[in-house]
């Protein structure tokens, strides 16, 4: 084989190969977020859902409960279906689609079951983002969304686990929500996005789940004298109660990825901490799936 045509074979080998990099760096993640109840998702990626979704990327989100008992007065299959129309909306407004699990609130268990039930739904969507809970949590619920996911990791990529759906490729990128609980060990913030210029539009979303934030959780939480009666005014109200303080933490991870000058004027963040079960991704990975990452 002469030299000019070693070089071409060479040239085009390498120019194939680049080609084949770019469009792997181009691909749109495909994000899956799993939460125990019809608004978890929402409160805790609902911004960087916005975000995402705004760019083209496909999101999904997953209650594995069908909320029926979260209601002080309402209860069983009309709260169910009150908040299964709750959660369409929120998914409208979030840009994202919204799947609800038929399973009882407050009753759910790490079954084997419910675990199939969560690999289908992760490679239904051909995810290579799972966010869920960390499972460590006051609710039960929430641990035990936490522990199915976990268990639902590496599975989703074995053919003989739920063969009636194929197997995923690769094991995705696993991701925790952020939490305050300090045992047996701390939240560790990896990932933070500035949500600031959609917090609007996050709190706005989430004023579609009406049984949640104007009534259960005020209820619960022993502030339902502070809820306005007035559209506006509950909407108003709830862009402050659902503020989050940025911690320190966050507030130096947010640095790592955006710059210090930029962190320091960010008035609202999610975070979130990468699972080790799932691949584990490099900083530019995580800058490919986040792209409002790269601006720093």
């Amino acid at each position: 084989m002469n030299c000019k045509l070693i070089l071409l074979l060479l040239a085009f080998s390498l120019g194939f190969i680049t080609t084949i990099k770019s469009q792997n760096e181009n691909k749109k993640a495909r994000i899956i977020v799993i939460g125990a109840h019809p608004d978890d998702c929402d409160q805790d990626a609902g911004g960087t859902a916005i975000l995402l979704a705004s760019m083209g990327y496909a999101v999904k989100f997953v209650s594995v409960t069908n909320g029926d008992a979260g209601h002080q007065k309402d209860k069983g299959v009309t709260l169910a279906k009150r908040r299964f129309l709750e959660a369409q909306e929120a998914g409208k407004r979030f840009g994202v689609t919204y799947d609800v699990l038929d399973n009882h609130d407050g009753q759910l268990l790490p079954s084997l079951e419910v675990r199939m039930q969560v690999i289908i739904k992760i490679r239904e969507w051909n995810a290579d983002v799972v966010i869920a809970p960390r499972p460590n949590d006051y609710h039960p619920d929430h641990r035990y969304t936490g522990v199915i996911v976990q268990d639902a990791a590496y599975m989703v990529a074995v053919p003989n686990v739920a063969p009636q759906v194929s197997p995923l490729k690769q094991n995705p990128i696993f991701l925790y929500f952020q939490d305050n609980f300090q045992r047996p060990n701390p939240f560790r913030p990896d990932i933070a996005i500035d949500i600031t210029s959609i917090y609007p539009k996050k709190i706005y979303a989430l004023d579609a789940h009406e049984s949640q934030m104007y009534e259960w959780l005020p209820w619960i939480g022993h502030y339902l004298e502070e809820v306005p009666n007035g559209k506006s005014e509950r909407l108003q109200w709830l862009i402050a109660k659902r503020k989050v303080n940025i911690t320190p933490d966050v507030r130096t991870s947010l640095a790592k990825w955006y710059g210090n000058e930029k962190a320091g004027t960010i008035e609202h963040a999610e975070a979130f901490e990468i699972c080790e079960y799932g691949t584990q991704p490099s900083d530019d990975a995580i800058r490919n799936i986040f792209p409002m990452l790269k601006n720093k």
